[in-house]
Order: C-alpha cells, then sequence, then structure tokens
C-alpha cells in the first residue's frame, strides 16, 4: 500500500477517534445498579415491589408505600469489588502486533450509597403516603494499566447517575395501594484511552514514525440531568399473597462536556506540515487530486485540540413484577421478574464543537435483558431475621459490540442476608452477594482499526450495610 493510500486510509479513521471515545460508548458499557437496598441484596433482589416495611420502594414500587404504617428512614450502602482478566492480544491495522500486559484488575472495590424515607399522612390525608430517596439506578468504573495492550480501546470508564425520587401513594382500600414518583436524575461521565499517534503518523508517510511509539492519553469528560418517573402498584387479595408491579420511564440526558487530547510533541510538530498541506491544496486548480485528502488534511490539522462535546443518550426503562407469598407468620417466598428495555440505546451521535472533528455516532444493538430472581426470608425469632435468595440476570450486551469498558455477559446471583432488630424502632442489615459472570469474549476495534481479541474471566463481590429507624 503506497503512502498516500494508507494517509487517505487511516487518517481519515483517525477523524471519529474522538466519537470512540465519547458518552456513546460510556453508556454502552454502562451498568445497571439494583442495590438500593441491602434487604433486596439479600434476596438477590426478589421481591423488590413487595418489600415488606423496606423504604427503597419509594423508587422500586411507589405504590407499595401504602403498606408501610409508620415513620421509616434507612440509609443503605453495598460495595461493589469487580474482578475481571483478560487474556489475548492486539494488533493495529497494519497487522503489527500491540505491545503490553494485560492491564490488571481493572475493577475496585466501589461503594453504592443510597437513603429512603417513607412518611405516612394522618388524619384527613391518611391515605396518602409520601416518599423520597436518593440512590443510583447505572454505573460503572473500570480502570486499567495505561500501557496494556487494550489501551487503545480503554483505560478509564467511569459512570456516576445520581436519582432523587419523590413519591406518593394512595391506598385505594386496604388491599391495594397505587403510586405515582418523579424523577430527577444527574449523570457525570469521564473516560480515556491512549491514541496511537505514531500509527497515525506512519500511515501518513512521516519519515521514522512507528505505530506504537507516540502514544497520547484522549480524555472526555461530561454531565447532564434528566427528568422521569416511577409508578406501581401493590394488591394484596389474601393476608398471605401480594403483588406488586412497577414501571420506570426512560429518561433522556443531554450529555455536555469536553474532550481533551494529550497529543505528543511528534504529533503536534507535525500539524503546521498538514495545515499547510491543506492550505496549497486549497489553492490548487479545480480537479486537482489533492481535494480528495482536503477533510483528511484539515482534520489531522486542525483536530486533536480540546473542544467542547455533547451527546443526547436515553437510559432505559424498566418493568418489574413481584410476587409474595407468607407460607408462615415467620417464613416468606418471594419472586421477580424484571425487564429492561435497552433497546432504546441503538446508537447514540456525538458532536463536537470543533468543526474539523466529523460528527460521530457509536452504535450498540444492545438488547433487552431479563432478571429472573427467587428469595426467602425466615424470621427466627423476633430479635433476627435470615434471607438468601439466587437469581439468572441476561447480560444486554452481545460479542459484536462488547468492549472492555465493561467485560461483561450473563450472570448468576447468589445472596445471604440478615437483619437484627436492635429495637422495636432500631434495625441493622447486612448481606453478602456473589456474581459469578459467564466469561465474555472481546472482537474490538478502534477507530484506528486496531483490534483486540481475546476473553476475560471474572465475577463480582458485593458487601452491603443498612440501618432503618421507624418512628
Amino acid at each position: 500500500m503506497s503512502n498516500a493510500s494508507r494517509f487517505t486510509q487511516f487518517s481519515a479513521l483517525a477523524i471519529g477517534i474522538a466519537g470512540a471515545l465519547a458518552f456513546g460508548q460510556a453508556h454502552a458499557s454502562g451498568f445497571q445498579l439494583r442495590e438500593n437496598s441491602v434487604k433486596n441484596l439479600g434476596r438477590s433482589q426478589a421481591g423488590t415491589a413487595v418489600a415488606n416495611g423496606d423504604a427503597a420502594v419509594v423508587s422500586n414500587n411507589p405504590g407499595a408505600m401504602g403498606f408501610i404504617d409508620q415513620n421509616t428512614v434507612q440509609a443503605d450502602v453495598t460495595v461493589i469489588d469487580l474482578t475481571a482478566k483478560f487474556d489475548g492480544s492486539a494488533h493495529n491495522a497494519l497487522g503489527m502486533p500491540v505491545s503490553g500486559g494485560n492491564g490488571g484488575d481493572p475493577g475496585d472495590a466501589t461503594p453504592v450509597p443510597a437513603i429512603a424515607a417513607v412518611f405516612p399522612m394522618h388524619g384527613a390525608l391518611e391515605k396518602l403516603t409520601l416518599g423520597a430517596s436518593v440512590s443510583a439506578p447505572f454505573g460503572l468504573k473500570t480502570e486499567y494499566d495505561s500501557d496494556w495492550v487494550g489501551r487503545y480501546n480503554a483505560v478509564t470508564s467511569d459512570v456516576k447517575t445520581v436519582d432523587l425520587t419523590l413519591s406518593a401513594a394512595v391506598k385505594l382500600d386496604p388491599r391495594f395501594s397505587v403510586g405515582l414518583g418523579f424523577i430527577y436524575e444527574k449523570a457525570d461521565v469521564t473516560l480515556s484511552e491512549m491514541v496511537d499517534y505514531g500509527l497515525i503518523m506512519a500511515s501518513a508517510g512521516i519519515p521514522g514514525a512507528i505505530p506504537g511509539t507516540a502514544d497520547g492519553l484522549a480524555k472526555v469528560s461530561g454531565d447532564s440531568h434528566g427528568f422521569g418517573w416511577v409508578a406501581g402498584f401493590e394488591w394484596r387479595p389474601t393476608d398471605r399473597f401480594a403483588i406488586g408491579y412497577s414501571h420506570r420511564s426512560e429518561i433522556d440526558q443531554d450529555i455536555k462536556g469536553d474532550a481533551t487530547f494529550n497529543a505528543p510533541a511528534s504529533f503536534a510538530g507535525t500539524q503546521p506540515l498538514f495545515r499547510q498541506m491543506a492550505a496549497q491544496c486549497m489553492l490548487a486548480p479545480a480537479g486537482n487530486p489533492c481535494y480528495a485528502q482536503l477533510p483528511t488534511l484539515l482534520a489531522l490539522g486542525n483536530g486533536f485540540v480540546p473542544t467542547n462535546a455533547s451527546a443526547a443518550l436515553t437510559t432505559p426503562s424498566t418493568d418489574t413484577l413481584s410476587l409474595r407469598y407468607d407460607f408462615t407468620d415467620s417464613f416468606r417466598l418471594m419472586g421477580d421478574v424484571q425487564r429492561t428495555d435497552w433497546h432504546s440505546l441503538k446508537s447514540v451521535d456525538i458532536h463536537f464543537e470543533n468543526p474539523y472533528q466529523a460528527p460521530s455516532s457509536e452504535g450498540f444493538e444492545w438488547r433487552d435483558s431479563t432478571l429472573v430472581s427467587l428469595g426467602a426470608e425466615w424470621d427466627i425469632n423476633p430479635a433476627w431475621t435470615l434471607r438468601g435468595g439466587v437469581a439468572k440476570d441476561e447480560t444486554p450486551t452481545h460479542d459484536d459490540t462488547r468492549t472492555p469498558r465493561l467485560p461483561d455477559n450473563d450472570r448468576t446471583l447468589l445472596s445471604v442476608g440478615v437483619t437484627w432488630h436492635a429495637t422495636d424502632a432500631l434495625s441493622i442489615d447486612a448481606a453478602y452477594q456473589h456474581i459469578s459472570i459467564k466469561s465474555p469474549s472481546i472482537d474490538a476495534f478502534t477507530s484506528l482499526g486496531t483490534e483486540l481479541t481475546g476473553d476475560f474471566h471474572g465475577h463480582a463481590d458485593l458487601f452491603g450495610v443498612a440501618a432503618q429507624y421507624r418512628f
């Protein structure tokens, strides 16, 4: 391949490098967090929409608040520890192997807090219950060594969402309650990866340029806020049987932020040459062959500099159906089916304020996923309650679009938990959950044509503690 043709191919790919970094990929690697209740954690998320006395129903199913008869305040924190190991290799678009190690363990122990409060009204408003909660429904944090073999795909991925939910429930009769909640959601995103400027320069025919020898860190960060709603009901057709259903809406986000490129001096020194070539081309007679390369000349000469960026995206809706049956006054069995509408994330289009960086579309093609869980609780005595659960959770990702930002696959959840009723007013919860992840395979390309292939092996451990006070 000639220098000119390689230059055209790879510099054209380079125009989209920021698109590969931007917010769409962050959300494609987004992670659904259900850890707003340690009680639910101990049951593998079974019974979330019919949880007796659990203030987390403010956001899980506001309709269930109607069956809470005391002012209730609770605080939960769950530490999520993802462990993963990569085994594979990478090569660039010239067929040359990429150097580097396996990236280390990308997961760190990350706390996820939540707080919720429920207040039943009295007197003329006794059928009304109000509630508020702060929780994190989506989040992700992975970080690899900056010199690992997949550094051109991902280094740091840090995505946080925080929801403020204000809910109200109306108990229409002693066995049926409906509720509606308003959600304000704040999102923060930080992503980084290395860019192979050596490959860009070698592809452009710059003398002495060698792929993999002139890396620079590219970083995107931004934030946004959006609004949504949650609605649900709980019906108790008998004293021992309860049915709960809730729907959480999609939330539209318009993320705005900054893209920065820490380009090495060797590349920055070539940019005046690209700008000069572009200027000469624009003065050339009409029909000059250089006009075919003009967009890439302008992009390489004026791109890879700090710029504002924006992207519109939508977090998915969820539907949850919960059942609970009290076999005795001290033993309960619960089950959940939750469907997450990931297909709303077909793609995200990223726009840059720098006119020399073309808009980029990041495709996802994620599929809807289903969680099925079964859990049980046993009141050993008035002071202690034991619980446990098992669940199967589908991943929305698939082999064609999976990235190392979240090496996810289908999961099996196993949980145990305990509640200590210290007094009539105060209780303390603790839970542990182990998540086994089916080994995901990776075959991911960067916008410069570098391919990362291999497999991840990993699991996650979750530890939760909570306190609840009723008055």
